[in-house]
């Protein structure tokens, strides 16, 4: 089947990509979701998974929740935890994880053999 590439149809492929890069930019928001994918994890355990300074990873996820990729809950204990989670709508995004993933290797890969 051939796709016919209308001035229309790649305008509206511009905005779903640029809406797309809005919600998922910066360095940390996708390695901050394949983290949540394995299971939720509170927010010092994610500072140590990913390397990502407190401050940064709180503006992360404040992102995140507003966008609705993660949950976050509130634990009434002592000291009070809150543990984040990845939410169904995030979980809309593991192929475009998994294609990103398979490309980096890929692209290490080729980088790495022309050297």
């Amino acid at each position: 089947m051939e796709i016919t590439h209308t001035k229309e149809s790649c305008a509206a492929s511009r905005r779903a990509i640029q809406d797309t890069l809005e919600v998922i930019n910066g360095k940390w928001k996708l390695l901050i979701l394949v983290t949540l994918l394995e299971k939720p994890l509170r927010f010092k355990e994610l500072v140590r998974e990913i390397g990502v300074t407190p401050r940064m990873l709180s503006k992360e996820l404040q992102d995140m929740e507003m966008n609705k990729l993660i949950s976050r809950t509130v634990y009434q204990t002592k000291p009070i935890a809150v543990e984040y989670a990845i939410t169904e709508h995030g979980k809309t995004l593991n192929r475009v994880l998994e294609e990103i993933k398979n490309w980096g290797m890929s692209h290490r890969n080729k980088i790495m053999r022309e050297e």
